[in-house]
C-alpha cells in the first residue's frame, strides 16, 4: 500500500525562490538514497500556506527515509525557511 507524508507551513515571500531550490535538492537527495520517493505535490493554499505531500511507493520505503532524515542536510536548510510546520503520516486508501 502506498504511503503519503503531507506537510503543511508558511514560507515568507521573500524566501520563496530559495526555499523551491532548496526542497528540489533536498527531494533530488532522498530519490538518490530512496527510490520509493514516487511524486511530490507543492501547493500553495488559499491562505497563503503551503501544503506539500510526498508520495512513497509503500509504508516501510517511507519510514526508512524518515529513520535516514538525519543524514540529509538540506532538510534542516530547507525547513529552516518555514514557519508553523506541521507533518503527518498516512496510507492511501483509494486512489483514481
Amino acid at each position: 500500500m502506498s504511503a503519503v507524508r503531507s506537510h503543511t507551513y508558511s514560507v515568507d515571500p521573500a524566501d520563496l525562490e530559495e526555499f523551491l531550490a532548496r526542497r528540489a535538492s533536498l527531494i533530488g537527495t532522498v530519490r538518490e538514497t530512496h527510490p520509493g520517493l514516487t511524486m511530490t505535490l507543492l501547493v500553495k493554499l488559499e491562505d497563503d500556506t503551503y501544503s506539500d505531500t510526498w508520495h512513497w511507493a509503500s509504508g516501510a520505503q517511507l519510514g526508512a527515509a524518515l529513520a535516514a532524515l538525519p543524514t540529509f542536510p538540506e532538510a534542516p536548510l530547507t525547513m529552516a525557511l518555514t514557519r508553523n510546520a506541521t507533518a503527518r503520516n498516512g496510507l492511501v486508501v483509494d486512489q483514481r
